[in-house]
């Protein structure tokens, strides 16, 4: 006599296939969200500490800006011989100035320097030697009339 197998295989169809899957992704969905909330490796605040009293300080900053906008002509800087020179505009009393030059280097901020506005004639010289060739900001906080100025400059020397 010949024996019949009756062994049964259990057939997944596409619909159960598809079950499947949304259960997998969901399960592993929800692991994800658990472990973000839960885990403080990835506790990242996008908001900082005092949000107000910084906003007010940038609104401050763009006041200053605003505010050389007073003058009939801008600042200009030229590069010259002896380093970078700053030209303030004529309508300006020189002596009532108060404030200081920094300078950031992008790419090395062991170079970053601060100056205070020492202006001869119309001009401010900021000395070669403390230039390196290449990108430069330029931050100029000043004090005239009791009123904040804020110079702001990208060179390239």
């Amino acid at each position: 006599m010949q024996r019949l197998k009756t062994h049964t295989t259990m057939k997944i169809n596409w619909g159960t296939g598809l079950a499947i899957g949304m259960v997998l992704f969901i399960a592993f969905i929800m692991f994800m969200v658990i472990t973000m909330s839960t885990d403080d490796r990835y506790d990242y605040d996008l908001v900082t500490e005092e949000y107000y009293k910084k906003e007010l300080a940038y609104q401050q900053e763009i006041d200053a800006e605003t505010n050389l906008k007073d003058f009939s002509k801008g600042i200009v800087g030229t590069k010259v011989a002896e380093g970078w020179q700053l030209t303030f505009p004529d309508d300006m009393d020189i002596p009532k100035l108060k404030g200081t030059v920094f300078l950031y280097r992008p790419s090395n901020k062991q170079l970053d320097f601060d100056l205070p506005i020492e202006v001869s004639g119309s001009n401010l010289l900021i000395p070669d030697e403390r230039f390196l060739d290449g990108r430069w900001n330029i931050t100029m906080a000043m004090t005239y009339n009791g009123k904040n100025y804020l110079y702001k400059a990208e060179i390239t020397y």
